[in-house]
């Protein structure tokens, strides 16, 4: 609770954190919040341009939030041109009945945040498909941040535990374990990456590819912690309370446990926080050239595949939102983790 109240008292630690719990709301109740399921496509609305929400209509005294209805036509280029049609309008309701879903997987419910009935509503502007883009970044999100919390806390608990031994050991296996994250850190990240993801078949399910991604990246970020909570090891097993535990009879197994990882949980707490980015990044990166979640189902990544081309992204730039959140919530970590480093080192504190 310290350490929460210091970030509350820093003004960019409170911003970044506060964004991020939204985020995270955002995602875990993205159903409720969805105005659609998020494969739900309509290539009526192909690329439809964010939907333009009124107030007040004084011809047919219509007042409060509500949506025109849309009409196109197709220019010289095949474009469509999107306008609102003024002789349809449609009243934004809230707290609405939509698509069917399980609310926290527990209970059957059809509510959702608002929603405009037989009408279409894209805050965000529709893809290709005319599927909204609000609804799939919200979607895209329960991949793209879970993998990035996931991923670091496996790679951390790896590194944890083999830079542990490492440190407190020595010797042999000290030897044998460090050239394993060497040879693991001399490769390029993103190359690693991608040939570990060349190797299994390239048909595998939605679940299959997220889980599968969650093991690579957290193999090629565990090496780079272990190597540095071994240097810890080394000095903290030279403490007078690690030879008092060796006297009383502690298993070497207790001392690491007990006396000697509780000592680096400071740096694992910070080491986390600034990793997941990373994750984030290379979900991201693997799902925007294919190799990461497919279609239909949504992350951040897969969703920035369609800004491929500079056509798509002159003609409809509102493709280029998921870009946005990726940007915005890599940002808040990096700044979360700056404010923890800041915090927990007592080299850095202000006196």
């Amino acid at each position: 609770m310290d350490i929460l109240k210091q970030i509350i008292s820093n003004k960019p630690g409170r911003i970044a954190l506060f964004v991020l719990l939204l985020l995270y709301f955002a995602v875990i109740f993205a159903p409720f919040f969805a105005p659609y399921p998020y494969d739900g496509d309509d290539v009526m609305y192909s690329y439809a341009p964010p939907t333009k929400i009124h107030l007040v209509n004084l011809e047919k005294k219509q007042f409060g939030p509500f949506i025109y209805g849309q009409t196109y036509e197709i220019n010289e280029y095949y474009q469509r041109i999107y306008q609102e049609d003024k002789t349809i309008i449609y009243p934004i309701k809230v707290f609405t009945k939509g698509f069917k879903y399980k609310f926290l997987g527990l209970w059957e419910t059809d509510r959702h945040l608002f929603g405009v009935g037989e009408g279409k509503i894209y805050l965000l502007g529709a893809d290709l498909k005319g599927r909204d883009i609000f609804t799939r970044i919200l979607y895209g999100g329960r991949i793209s941040l879970s993998i990035g919390l996931i991923g670091a806390a496996i790679s951390l608990f790896i590194g944890l535990i083999v830079g542990g031994l490492s440190g407190y050991f020595g010797g042999r296996i000290d030897n044998f374990t460090m050239r394993i994250c060497e040879m693991i850190m001399m490769i390029p990240s993103f190359y690693l990456m991608l040939a570990l993801r060349a190797s299994f078949p390239p048909n595998l399910t939605s679940t299959q590819v997220y889980l599968l991604i969650i093991v690579i990246l957290s193999f090629i970020g565990w090496a780079s912690t272990a190597r540095i909570i071994r240097g810890m090891a080394i000095s903290l097993r030279e403490n007078e309370y690690v030879y008092a535990a060796k006297a009383i009879g502690l298993s070497h197994f207790k001392i690491i446990i007990r006396h000697i990882l509780p000592h680096t949980l400071s740096y694992a707490l910070v080491a986390v926080v600034l990793r997941i980015p990373a994750y984030i990044l290379g979900e991201a990166g693997l799902s925007l050239i294919g190799l990461g979640i497919q279609e239909p189902e949504a992350s951040w990544g897969n969703l920035l595949s369609a800004a491929m081309g500079i056509v798509n992204i002159r003609l409809f730039p509102w493709i280029l939102i998921p870009g946005l959140f990726i940007v915005v919530t890599v940002v808040c970590f990096n700044v979360l983790g700056d404010t923890l480093r800041d915090i927990l080192d007592p080299k850095r504190r202000v006196l």
